[in-house]
């Protein structure tokens, strides 16, 4: 009887002839090729101005970059011999989903010692590098219209990360003045019923800029009230100078339950082609992010967590000495660019950025920040990434992650493309 019924229901599918395709159905398919999704996502900014930047090299230009941010330092030996022995000990098999136990172990351990925030490894998650890390957290609390409030200057990647959770970005603007720093007010002011999260970035790409304890203790206040999540990015935790201590506002009592702390090896260890990124959170939310990255990536490349684990439990002088050397570069490159005319920037607190108001200098040549950096890159070639991909048109960011000689002849370059504009 159910093979007759499964029959008919065939017979009955398929006794109507075919609809014709005709012209308008069939360019409504071609409108419809890509998703609505898809097509809400632009590329990323910093990595379009990298792939022009190398068109110009691998055609003989001598072009010097402030675009890329990515320590110019290898990897530790002793992470790479880590990588090395995986390899030759055959630990090239799918791992655990969510990270092999050793990792998670070892991340715990340093949250609960770095950060102050005791960590069992069932509240933490690897993945596929910090960005990978903000994506699994987005998906598991963000749904379709959710609100996630984002402050200007953000990360590049930050408002297109909510669009592919389908939430909308909210974007509070801020200025230099501020140092580029929310206040608790003005957080509580864009709190609606749909607000879901906020998304904290201390030190800040692209501004350098750190909230200090007491700023991230106000905050918290307004966020456990409203009871909402705050993804707290720290990938550049370890990139820090010294006037401010890092803290973590997850370690506070009252976000126990709403906090997602993002960190990662690519950026303090000089990883980041390994591409591993980890998140802490509570217990239900990583769940849930490892049921989805379950079903997207298996699991993070073997080897490169096995590398991860050496740079989380051995400690290596070469970290304390990348670090020293951005401090010096940092100092370098700020004494030089204050040195140009009409050109302004907050001091950066930590990672390797300066984040610089260049408005003053747009005009017919270069009527806005995209115009310029193309015009400093094809013209004087020195690459920098336009200020409206972080959120705000008025600025250009400088990564000091390159030579001190790059930063002498790169801001040379800077400073006689910026007079010729007022020739």
């Amino acid at each position: 009887m159910n093979n007759k019924r499964n029959m008919d229901t065939l017979s009955e599918q398929t006794d109507e002839p075919p609809k014709q395709m005709t012209d308008d159905m069939r360019g409504s398919a071609r409108c419809r090729r890509l998703s609505q999704r898809a097509s809400s996502v632009g590329e990323s900014a910093t990595l379009a101005v990298a792939a022009e930047m190398k068109r110009m090299q691998a055609q003989g230009i001598n072009v010097v970059s402030f675009s890329t941010g990515e320590p110019d330092f290898p990897t530790p030996a002793i992470i790479k011999r880590a990588g090395i022995a995986a390899i030759e000990q055959n630990r090239t098999y799918y791992t655990q989903s969510e990270g092999i136990p050793e990792l998670r172990r070892a991340v715990a351990a340093k949250f609960t010692r770095d950060n102050g925030m005791p960590t069992d490894p069932s509240q933490v998650l690897i993945s596929a590098g910090g960005k990978h890390s903000l994506f699994n957290a987005l998906m598991a609390i963000v749904g379709e219209g959710d609100e996630v409030i984002l402050q200007a200057p953000y990360w590049t990647s930050y408002p297109e990360l909510v669009r592919l959770a389908e939430g909308r970005p909210v974007i509070l603007r801020t200025t230099p003045g501020q140092r580029y720093k929310i206040t608790p007010e003005r957080l509580r002011d864009a709190i609606t019923p749909r607000t879901r999260a906020v998304m904290l970035n201390s030190p800040s790409n692209p501004s350098g800029v750190m909230y200090t304890p007491e700023e991230l203790g106000a905050l918290a206040e307004v966020i456990a009230a409203a009871g909402i999540y705050v993804i707290s990015d720290e990938l550049y935790e370890k990139i820090i100078y010294g006037q401010i201590p890092h803290f973590s506002i997850g370690s506070l009592p009252e976000l126990r339950d709403l906090a997602i702390t993002v960190n990662g090896v690519s950026k303090a260890f000089s990883m980041t082609g390994w591409r591993i990124g980890y998140m802490r959170g509570p217990e239900d939310v990583i769940a849930a992010a490892a049921r989805i990255q379950s079903q997207m990536t298996s699991n993070p490349t073997s080897i490169s967590q096995y590398a991860a684990l050496s740079a989380l439990t051995e400690i290596t002088d070469e970290v304390d000495a990348m670090v020293a050397a951005f401090g010096r570069r940092r100092e370098l490159i700020a004494g030089l660019i204050s040195e140009i005319p009409d050109l302004s920037f907050p001091y950066p607190d930590g990672s390797f950025y300066l984040f610089v108001d260049v408005h003053a200098y747009f005009c017919d040549r270069a009527p806005d920040d995209v115009a310029l950096a193309q015009y400093l890159l094809r013209e004087h070639h020195v690459a920098t990434v336009p200020g409206s991909a972080f959120g705000d048109a008025d600025a250009i960011r400088l990564s000091y992650a390159c030579s001190e000689k790059d930063i002498v002849e790169g801001t040379a370059r800077i400073r006689k493309g910026l007079a010729m504009l007022r020739e």
